[in-house]
């Protein structure tokens, strides 16, 4: 289900409720509709897990541009791919093949490895991060040819506007939390983030008719602070219901999809939700045998790796903190590390 017809609310169903939230009110608004807008924020990660953003100060044409170079990118040679392949979590960049990655809700390194021989999630990625890492640095296509280097150019940019909007969402997360509008930036400013570039290959129908349990994308929750989801319209999100179903998040154009992780649920002693999705086959319409090609980019956010992450003030005030201080880089190098 996607928009409700509602201009607050982008999916109502099975007690799932994501708002839809307009971002230039904080942005740019009154101290009165900063403050309204930051609280609706919180109140959509404490009950849902997720939130829409509208007016979020990236242009259609730059999110366009994107998902242009992407498509570009796959389009290559495999030789040319493997050639950037990923390689380690700690750097976790480059290309990842058709079926390497399983996301899933598991921990443990030799289910997942059993896992992705029987349903390996269809889909492979192209992973950016932050430049100006000397030991890690991004594997680029740029060696090949002119269209390598604005492919280099562009995914730059966007890296780096990516991250100025997650500075905001996080200020916007402080003050409906209660705190200081900067009380986030200290621990986000460097952009310790992983820019992921997706493509769900056409794959014929027959494969998700003779195993029952294939999926583009396996049911997980993501492990850092937030991601930034920005989906083509072909769709096939779902979004775990407190009820225990599965319910479509369906694109809305020129919105992005906000969800928080479990790295976000732990530094607010659970009072932020990490909710469970999955990327699924969407319907086709018409005779045909195949289901085409979808694409989508997502910008994962997390703390600066040297930052202890602790339960924020104001969360565990009445109830205790539930984890230990952990630090950043050592938690998602870990379930990275189970992931390939």
């Amino acid at each position: 289900m996607g928009s409700t017809g509602d201009d607050n609310t982008a999916v109502a169903q099975d007690n799932l409720v994501i708002p839809l939230i307009d971002f230039s009110l904080f942005l740019h608004g009154s101290p009165e509709e900063k403050l309204a807008t930051a609280q609706s924020i919180v109140k959509g990660f404490k009950e849902a897990g997720f939130i829409y953003l509208k007016n979020h100060g990236l242009p259609k044409q730059t999110v366009a541009q994107v998902f242009d170079e992407s498509a570009k990118f796959f389009d290559r040679p495999k030789e040319q791919k493997m050639s950037l392949a990923w390689t380690t979590p700690q750097s976790n960049r480059g290309y990842v093949a058709y079926g390497r990655e399983k996301v899933l809700d598991e921990n443990d390194k030799e289910a997942i490895a059993k896992i992705r021989v029987a349903n390996p999630d269809l889909k492979e990625s192209m992973e950016i991060g932050r430049e100006g890492v000397p030991e890690c640095p991004n594997n680029w296509p740029d060696r090949f040819d002119a269209q390598g280097e604005t492919f280099k150019s562009v995914m730059q940019s966007f890296y780096l506007k990516c991250h100025g909007l997650q500075m905001e969402v996080m200020r916007s997360m402080a003050l409906g939390l209660g705190l200081q509008q900067g009380f986030f930036d200290e621990y986000v400013n460097v952009g310790e983030n992983n820019l992921r570039l997706l493509h769900y290959p056409a794959v014929e129908k027959s494969v998700f008719v003779k195993n029952k349990g294939q999926v583009r994308a396996g049911e997980h929750s993501d492990y850092g602070s937030i991601t930034l989801l920005f989906q083509d319209d072909r769709g096939g999100l779902q979004v775990l219901s407190p009820n225990g179903t599965f319910i479509d998040a369906t694109p809305i154009p020129d919105t992005i999809v906000v969800n928080a992780g479990d790295l976000m649920a732990r530094w607010s002693n659970d009072t932020i939700k990490s909710t469970k999705h999955r990327v699924v086959e969407p319907p086709v319409d018409g005779e045909g045998t195949v289901h085409p090609a979808r694409y989508s980019v997502a910008y994962f956010c997390n703390p600066n790796y040297d930052k202890l992450i602790e339960a924020i003030p104001g969360t565990y005030e009445q109830e205790g903190k539930k984890y230990k201080a952990v630090n950043a880089a050592e938690y998602l190098f870990g379930r990275l590390a189970a992931t390939y």
